[in-house]
């Protein structure tokens, strides 16, 4: 911790969504890349005519957990809709920032009816969950943050879910239990 740092909570768990609007899978670190965590949200489920699948039309796909494997989430997408369905790269969500974050804190203010406008709580989809001592990570935005190897910027709160968004400005890697330093 440099002397301009101060720690104010530990990742908690760290997700990676291989294939949008599936589920995602809990790892213990991550590589941490300009576009976000390496695997994260790299494939989007297509149907025969080339329309991009998301768990918003198609409620199934969310308990769908993506292997990364696109041949197997392919298959086992298209026996859970009940039609053909193949997997390409995609590019990043316009909106989303390469990372996003949220506290167990607001988790908890949400269960417990403290949800902003317009946002669903139900599943954050957040990259990294934090558990923090004191500090409520609405308050970091434009500021950096250093988590394990690699420091991120907050930019801002997503309109409909729980967290912040950060952009990547040194790449590096994240585990369970690493401090986050502002």
């Amino acid at each position: 911790m440099t002397e301009t740092e101060r720690h104010v909570g530990r990742v908690e768990q760290v997700w990676i969504f291989p294939v949008k609007s599936l589920a995602g899978r809990s790892v213990q670190a991550a590589e941490v890349e300009p576009s976000g965590l390496r695997g994260d949200r790299a494939w989007a489920a297509h149907d025969d005519d080339g329309a991009v699948l998301r768990a918003k039309d198609e409620p199934a796909m969310a308990s769908v957990p993506a292997t990364g494997d696109p041949e197997a989430d392919a298959a086992t997408l298209t026996a859970v809709l009940g039609r053909a369905v193949r997997l390409e790269r995609g590019g990043q969500q316009p909106g989303a920032a390469p990372v996003h974050l949220v506290s167990r804190q607001a988790i908890d203010r949400a269960a417990a009816g403290e949800v902003p406008e317009g946002c669903s709580a139900d599943d954050p989809r957040a990259n990294l969950l934090l558990h923090l001592e004191d500090d409520d990570e609405r308050t970091w935005v434009g500021r950096q943050l250093r988590i394990g190897t690699a420091v991120l910027e907050v930019t801002r709160t997503p309109k409909h879910c729980l967290g912040v968004y950060a952009e990547v400005r040194t790449p590096g890697e994240v585990r369970v239990g690493d401090d986050v330093l502002l």
